[in-house]
C-alpha cells in the first residue's frame, strides 16, 4: 500500500509539472468520457430502471397481441382473464390502461392522468402505498361497486397538502365520488415508462371514466395492457411459448373476435411496447455504441500524447532501470499517471452529466399525453463514470508504459535520449494509432451524417396536410354529462361560435390528432370484399367535424367530404383514404360503396388523399374518417387555422368554450406544427446527438494526425537539414512531409470505409427516407476527413521547410 501511495504522489508531482499536457489529455477524456455517461443516464432512467419504485423489475414481462413492437395492440379484458387464470408461468398477471379523467368538485375541473387497473396490479409490482392500501381481490369482484383510488405522491402533496388523513376522504372524479385507501410511494408513476398517472382506480370501474358503453364483457374491444411477474424458473422463451398456446386456443374459440389476431408476443421491461422504451430500447444502444467510438478516439489521441512525452522522459526512465527498477514497477507508475489522467476526466464527465443528462426531456415536443421523462445522474451514473474512467485508463496507457518500460538504459544514455531512431520507434506505434482513429472518425462521421440527413428529410417531408398556424385544444364532454345528443348540439354550438372570431379563418373538431401517439382502430366490412382466412380488417379511423378537410388542406381526389349536412338523422356515411380504395375496391368506383362496423352501415362518399397519419412511415395507410356528428366520440380536439400565433388565440377560444360551459376544462392547448414535432422524436435525439459525436471525432482524428505528423518532423529536423544543405527544394520538403500524412490517411479511410460498408447496414431502420449506403452521405464526409488531416499536415510540414540547416546540424 505505501508504494502504491509513493507512485500516486509521483504521478500527481510529474503531472503538475506539466500543466498543458495535463489539461489537454483531462479534457480530451472528459469529452469522451461525457459522451458515455450522458448516453448511460438516459438508459438507465428509461431501459435499465423502466418502472421506478416497482422491484424486481428484470422479472416483469409485457405481452402484447400481434409481432411488432412498434405497432403494440392491447387486449381484452375477457381474454385478459382467460390468460390470468390458464397461464403456467406469471406468479401474477395484472392489466391495467392509462386514461385522462377530470378531477371535479370544487374549483374548476382539473385535467388528470390515473390508471385502470385490476386488484393485484400493485401487489404485482411490489408497490407498497406510503399510507392506507392498494386495491385487494374484492374490488374487482362487483362491475361498478369499487368507488376507491389510490392517489399519487404528487397529487398527495399538490392538492391536499401532504394531509395525513387523506385516507378515507372522499375526491370526484368524472363528477363521481371515490374513496381515497391510499398513497403512492414518491417514486411510482405508474407502468409505462416516461409517462405519469396521478391517480389509480379499479379497473371495474371502467363505465364511470371511458364510456357507458360496457367493455368489460365485450371480447372484441381491445383495451387493456397485460404486465406480469414470472415464476421462479420461468423464461422468456418458456412464457411465449405458454401463452402463444393459450391464444391459438382463444383463436379456436372464439374466431369472429380475433380475425387477424392470432399471436401474441411477450417483451421484456426494457423492450415494452406500451411507453417510452418502444422508441429508445433501438436508438438508445446505439447512441452508447457511437459514444464508445467516441470514447476509443479519445483515448487514442491521450496514448499518442503520453507517447510523445515518453521521448522527453527516456532519460528518466533509463536512469531508473539502470539502478535497479522492475519493468513492472515502472508499468505501474505509468498505469497509475494514466489513471490519474482518467479519473480527472472521469469527475469532470460527471459534472457535465449532471447538466446534459436533463437534456433528455427536452427532445421530446408537448404532446396529449403526460410525458414525464426524469433523467438524473444517479449511483449507478456515478459507478459506471468510475469505470468507464478505470476502462479508459487501461486503454490509454497500456501501450504507452509498455513501450516507455522496454527501453535499452545502456543504449538511450548513450544516444542521450534524443537519437532519430528511437524517435521512430515511437512514431511507428503513433502511426498506427493515427491510422485507427482516421477509420473510426470516418466511420462516425458517416454515422452522423446519415443521421443528420435522415432527421433533414423528417423535417421537409410532405405530411399530406399543412400544419402550420393551426390551434389545438381538447376536451372531453363524458366525464360533464353530456349524452351524445347533447354532445351533437354542443359541437355545433362550438362551431357557430368560434367561427366569429377574428382571424380565425376555418375551424372544426376531431378525435384525433395527426402524428400523435393516441390512435383508434375499428373491424370494417367493405361491400363485396372477401377476407382472407384470419386476414385483419382492422382499419385505422378517425370521427371529423365538418369542414376538416378544407381546414386541414387535404385534398378530396373524388366525391365530397364531411359537411353539416350529415347529422345523426341522415344516411351515414364515411370519406376513406386513397389507400383504402385501392385495397378493397381495385378498379372500381369507391364512391357509393358500403362500409359496416360495429353494426352501422356506411356509405362511401368521399377520397381523401393519403397523408401521414401516426408515423411518419405511415402514408399509405388505410384510414376511414366518419363524421363526429354521427359516429359520436365525447373528446374531441378542436382545430382551427389562424392568422397569426396559434397561442395568441388561447385565451379567446377558451372564452368561447365556457360561454357554452363555464365548468369544461380545456387541455393539450398548442398548436399543430409543434405536436407533429413528436413523430420525429428519434431523429431529432439521433441526428443532434450523433451530429455532435461526428463533429467531435473529426477535431479529435485532425488532432491526431497533427500531433503524429509534427511529432514524426521534429525527430527528422536533421533529416531536413541535410536535404536542404544539399539543395533541396522548399516544396520538395513539404511534399515530403505531405506524403507522409497522406499515406496515413488513406490507409484509414480505406480502413474506415470497409467499416462503415459493413456495419450502417444496422441502422436502416433508425433511418428516415436515406439509404444506409447513401452515396452523398459517404462522399460528402471522405471528402471533409480528408480535407481535415490534409489541413493537419500541412502545417506541420509547413514548418518543416523553416528549418535553418545550420542550426539544424549545429544542434545535432
Amino acid at each position: 500500500m505505501g508504494s502504491l501511495l509513493q507512485d500516486l504522489r509521483f504521478a500527481l508531482r510529474t503531472l503538475r509539472k506539466s500543466p498543458g499536457f495535463t489539461a489537454i489529455a483531462v479534457l480530451t477524456l472528459a469529452l469522451g468520457i461525457g459522451a458515455n455517461t450522458t448516453i448511460f443516464s438516459w438508459i438507465n432512467s428509461t431501459l435499465l430502471n423502466p418502472i421506478p419504485g416497482a422491484s424486481n423489475t428484470g422479472e416483469l414481462l409485457e405481452p402484447m397481441l400481434g409481432t411488432n413492437p412498434a405497432d403494440p395492440n392491447p387486449l381484452s379484458y375477457p381474454d385478459y382473464l382467460d390468460f390470468r387464470r390458464r397461464n403456467r408461468s406469471f406468479s401474477s398477471l395484472a392489466a391495467f390502461e392509462l386514461q385522462d379523467m377530470d378531477l371535479t368538485g370544487k374549483g374548476k375541473p382539473e385535467r388528470i392522468w390515473g390508471y385502470l387497473a385490476s386488484w393485484n396490479y400493485f401487489d404485482m409490482l411490489g408497490v407498497r402505498p406510503i399510507l392506507g392500501r392498494g386495491f385487494i381481490a374484492s374490488d374487482d369482484a362487483t362491475q361498478k361497486g369499487s368507488p376507491f383510488v389510490v392517489i399519487s405522491y404528487r397529487l398527495w402533496q399538490n392538492r391536499f397538502g401532504g394531509d395525513a388523513g387523506i385516507v378515507g376522504r372522499s375526491i370526484d372524479i368524472d363528477k363521481h365520488p371515490y374513496t381515497i385507501i391510499g398513497v403512492a410511494p414518491a417514486l411510482f408513476q405508474g407502468t409505462q415508462t416516461g409517462l405519469s398517472a396521478d391517480l389509480w382506480i379499479p379497473i371495474v370501474m371502467e363505465q364511470q371514466i371511458i364510456s357507458p358503453y360496457d367493455r368489460l364483457h365485450d371480447r372484441g374491444s381491445q383495451w387493456v395492457m397485460m404486465m406480469g411477474r414470472l415464476k421462479p424458473g420461468a423464461t422468456l422463451a418458456s412464457t411465449q411459448q405458454d401463452l402463444g398456446g393459450i391464444m391459438q386456443q382463444l383463436v379456436r374459440d372464439y374466431p369472429n373476435d380475433h380475425r387477424g389476431r392470432k399471436d401474441v408476443t411477450v417483451f421484456p421491461l426494457w423492450q415494452a411496447p406500451f411507453g417510452a422504451n418502444a422508441y429508445f430500447y433501438v436508438l438508445l444502444p446505439i447512441l452508447m455504441a457511437i459514444a464508445g467510438v467516441v470514447l476509443l478516439l479519445a483515448c487514442a489521441n491521450v496514448a499518442n500524447l503520453l507517447l510523445v512525452r515518453s521521448v522527453s522522459r527516456q532519460r528518466e526512465v533509463s536512469i531508473r532501470l539502470a539502478i535497479g527498477a522492475g519493468r513492472w514497477r515502472l508499468v505501474r507508475q505509468f498505469l497509475i499517471e494514466s489513471l490519474v489522467l482518467a479519473l480527472g476526466g472521469g469527475t469532470l464527465a460527471f459534472l457535465m452529466t449532471t447538466w446534459t443528462a436533463r437534456m433528455f426531456i427536452t427532445f421530446v415536443p408537448p404532446s396529449n399525453l403526460p410525458v414525464s421523462l426524469v433523467v438524473a445522474a444517479d449511483h449507478r451514473v456515478l459507478i459506471a463514470t468510475l469505470v468507464i474512467s478505470t476502462l479508459a485508463s487501461v486503454i490509454f496507457g497500456t501501450l504507452p508504459a509498455m513501450r516507455a518500460s522496454g527501453l535499452s538504459p545502456a543504449l538511450v544514455l548513450k544516444q542521450e535520449g534524443a537519437s532519430t531512431t528511437a524517435g521512430l520507434r515511437k512514431a511507428r506505434l503513433a502511426r498506427g494509432l493515427v491510422v485507427t482513429q482516421i477509420a473510426m472518425s470516418l466511420l462516425l462521421l458517416i454515422v452522423a451524417g446519415l443521421f443528420i440527413r435522415g432527421f433533414q428529410r423528417s423535417q421537409h417531408v410532405d405530411l399530406g396536410f399543412n400544419s402550420e398556424h393551426v390551434y389545438l385544444g381538447s376536451f372531453d364532454l363524458f366525464p360533464a354529462g353530456y349524452s351524445s345528443a347533447d354532445g351533437v348540439q354542443f359541437y355545433r354550438q362550438l362551431l357557430n361560435k368560434l367561427e366569429t372570431i377574428p382571424g380565425v379563418q376555418s375551424v372544426t373538431i376531431a378525435d384525433w390528432v395527426p402524428l400523435g401517439f393516441v390512435n383508434r382502430s375499428d373491424i370494417f366490412k367493405p361491400q363485396g370484399y372477401v377476407p382472407q382466412a384470419h386476414e385483419s380488417m382492422e382499419v385505422e379511423e378517425a370521427d371529423v367535424g365538418p369542414n376538416y378537410f378544407p381546414m386541414m388542406q387535404v385534398p378530396i381526389v373524388e366525391g365530397r367530404g364531411i359537411e353539416f349536412t350529415d347529422t345523426e338523422k341522415s344516411q351515414p356515411v364515411a370519406v376513406v383514404n386513397q389507400a383504402f380504395a385501392s385495397k378493397y375496391w381495385p378498379h372500381q368506383d369507391a364512391l357509393g360503396k358500403k362500409l359496416e362496423a360495429s353494426g352501422t352501415s356506411f356509405i362511401v362518399v368521399g377520397i381523401a388523399k393519403d397523408v401521414h397519419y401516426n408515423t411518419l412511415e405511415s402514408a399509405h395507410d388505410r384510414f376511414v374518417y366518419l363524421p363526429i356528428t354521427q359516429d359520436y366520440s365525447h373528446s374531441a380536439t378542436i382545430f382551427a387555422r389562424v392568422s397569426g400565433n396559434p397561442a395568441a388565440f388561447a385565451d379567446t377560444i377558451e372564452k368561447k368554450v365556457h360561454e357554452l360551459n363555464a365548468d369544461l376544462p380545456l387541455y393539450d392547448v398548442g398548436d399543430l406544427k409543434t405536436r407533429v414535432l413528436v413523430a420525429s422524436t428519434n431523429a431529432r435525439i439521433g441526428g443532434v446527438f450523433v451530429g455532435m459525436f461526428g463533429a467531435l471525432a473529426l477535431v479529435l482524428a485532425a488532432i491526431g494526425i497533427y500531433g503524429v505528423i509534427a511529432y514524426s518532423t521534429r525527430q527528422r529536423t536533421h533529416e531536413f537539414g541535410i536535404r536542404i544543405a544539399l539543395g533541396a527544394q522548399r516544396h520538395e520538403i513539404l511534399q515530403l512531409v505531405l506524403k507522409d500524412g497522406v499515406r496515413l490517411t488513406l490507409i484509414g479511410l480505406a480502413i474506415g470505409l470497409a467499416l462503415a460498408l459493413s456495419l450502417t447496414r444496422f441502422l436502416q431502420s433508425q433511418l428516415f427516407g436515406v439509404a444506409a449506403t447513401d452515396a452523398l452521405t459517404f462522399g460528402s464526409v471522405i471528402v471533409l476527413l480528408s480535407a481535415a488531416a490534409l489541413l493537419a499536415c500541412y502545417l506541420p510540414a509547413r514548418r518543416a521547410t523553416r528549418v535553418d540547416p545550420m542550426i539544424s546540424l549545429r544542434t545535432e
